[in-house]
């Protein structure tokens, strides 16, 4: 979503995490882990400066990326998420994923219908349901990600960032609204990692915000970017 908003000013790379989308999946999740993953695309690609933004999970890993390969991130930008541990709260995204019958729908309609009773928000259930796929050959469905692991490891996906290093270049949070994601008694413990941070607002949203209001994520980094 944010990538339609920005690739005509931007040289724009889409990056699957492992257990999500195309990539890999693994067998336990850390954060070392993923960030490594990350590094090592991009050393691949011999991409040697970016401009990192990451939504939730993907904030976490690019916090973790920034304090581990400063001289890689040019500037940082993490959604709706602080390096801060957090109580269990994505457990009706889950319920959502895990009530679709994969072996009864017939198109993504009736997997929407079957989440609808966890996920109101419409555009939510929507960008979840872009993992949903169907298998050319047999015709069965399944989700890219790797859902029975981020189930299982959900309580790691909720700790903070431990890092003794701190990321000195320009960072830029973005919150939603509606969202308690970046409580303002995060900010001693955020700005300890990250000393030139700044955040800003996006109104009427949750958490999905770039799924909510993706032209106005994309004005807010785009004025971050080229400033």
């Amino acid at each position: 979503m944010l990538r339609r908003q920005l690739n005509k000013e931007f040289n724009i790379i889409s990056i699957d995490l492992p257990d999500h989308g195309k990539s890999q999946h693994s067998e336990q999740f850390s954060f070392p882990a993923y960030a490594q993953a990350v590094i090592h695309l991009l050393s691949t690609l011999e991409i040697t400066k970016i401009h990192l933004v990451g939504h939730s999970l993907g904030g976490k890993i690019a916090m973790q990326m920034a304090l581990s390969q400063p001289d890689l991130i040019t500037t940082l930008t993490v959604l709706d998420i602080a390096p801060v541990t957090y109580e269990p709260r994505h457990e009706n995204v889950f319920k959502s994923l895990l009530s679709v019958n994969l072996t009864e729908i017939d198109d993504r309609k009736d997997a929407d219908k079957q989440m609808s009773e966890f996920v109101s928000e419409a555009s939510v259930r929507q960008f979840l349901l872009k993992s949903l796929y169907q298998d050319n050959d047999s015709g069965h469905w399944h989700w890219r990600f790797n859902l029975a692991l981020l189930d299982r490891d959900y309580p790691l996906l909720s700790k903070g960032i431990d890092s003794e290093q701190k990321f000195s270049k320009p960072v830029l949070f973005l919150k939603g609204e509606k969202s308690d994601y970046l409580k303002a008694s995060y900010t001693k413990q955020t700005t300890e990692l990250f000393p030139d941070s700044r955040v800003r607002v996006i109104s009427g949203v949750g958490h999905w915000l770039h799924a909510e209001k993706p032209s106005e994520c994309a004005k807010h980094i785009r004025t971050f970017l080229l400033n």
